[in-house]
């Protein structure tokens, strides 16, 4: 028994070895981040009384890459677009996937009746509800502003619930970071900001799809409500969202780096 023992020892320090030193396995960093403010260019995104979601999407982004910057500089943050610029959908996953991003944050705002507001956060998977379909529907619907959409989608049609169904599931190897994250920032918002959460929920947005790492979509707000909308384009409002997003952001670098 001493002896399988010994022998076993000694297999486990050769597998630990290598030409001559122990090798241990390295603490994790988040080291990448890769921030999309949503649509761009010829793609306006939904619209309020005053201002495009194009616009406020691409000043929140921006807001929360500074942050990050300033306050966590050994983070690399990436930007999908800094400009009014158009940029596809599978471009913007690209650009996350090439620099092997550790998250991907997809920065929007929301459309719906006046009544309607609150922020939702949405990791990929299939639709809960009739309204998130919609919503993914809603988004998705950039990319008939893309050339050769239907090549670089595999045939993807916005308008069909079942292609939304179909690749729904491929994000599943993200799917607890994604939510751990996404939770995170509707608990920012909610407790720290002061908005109405409308909470976590999961939908098939391409944006998401293509992408290969925990990826998150942020509604902020909804502008086709006058208050949000009105919130949502005041310097002191999106100082609010965009700190709330950067407090979710390293509350989650934090937990993961302690768990690894």
């Amino acid at each position: 028994m001493k002896n399988i023992v010994t022998v076993s020892v000694l297999a486990l320090l050769l597998v630990v070895c290598s030409a001559g030193k122990l090798e241990f396995r390295k603490a994790y960093k988040l080291r990448t981040v890769v921030i999309d403010a949503g649509h761009g260019g010829k793609d306006s995104g939904c619209n309020g009384k005053m201002s495009h979601e194009a616009d406020v999407a691409l000043q929140l982004a921006l807001q929360v890459g500074a942050l990050i910057e300033k306050n966590l500089p050994d983070v690399k943050v990436i930007y999908t677009r800094k400009t009014n610029t158009f940029v596809e959908l599978i471009d913007r996953a690209g650009i996350a996937n090439k620099n092997n991003a550790d998250l991907f944050i997809s920065i929007h705002l929301n459309a719906g009746p006046s009544t309607a507001y609150g922020t939702e956060t949405y990791a990929m998977g299939l639709q809960k509800s009739e309204g998130n379909l919609q919503v993914a529907k809603r988004e998705n619907s950039v990319i008939l502003h893309e050339e050769n959409y239907k090549e670089n989608y595999n045939g993807f049609d916005p308008h069909s619930p079942q292609s939304h169904i179909l690749f729904s599931l491929h994000q599943s190897a993200y799917m607890e970071n994604s939510l751990r994250f996404a939770d995170k920032v509707e608990r920012e918002f909610k407790e720290r900001v002061g908005r109405n959460s409308r909470g976590v929920k999961q939908a098939p947005f391409l944006v998401l799809w293509k992408s290969f790492m925990p990826s998150v979509l942020i509604e902020c707000g909804f502008l086709t409500n006058p208050a949000e909308e009105k919130f949502l384009n005041d310097k002191t409002g999106q100082t609010y969202i965009a700190s709330g997003i950067y407090r979710a952001f390293k509350d989650y670098k934090q937990e993961l780096e302690a768990m690894n």
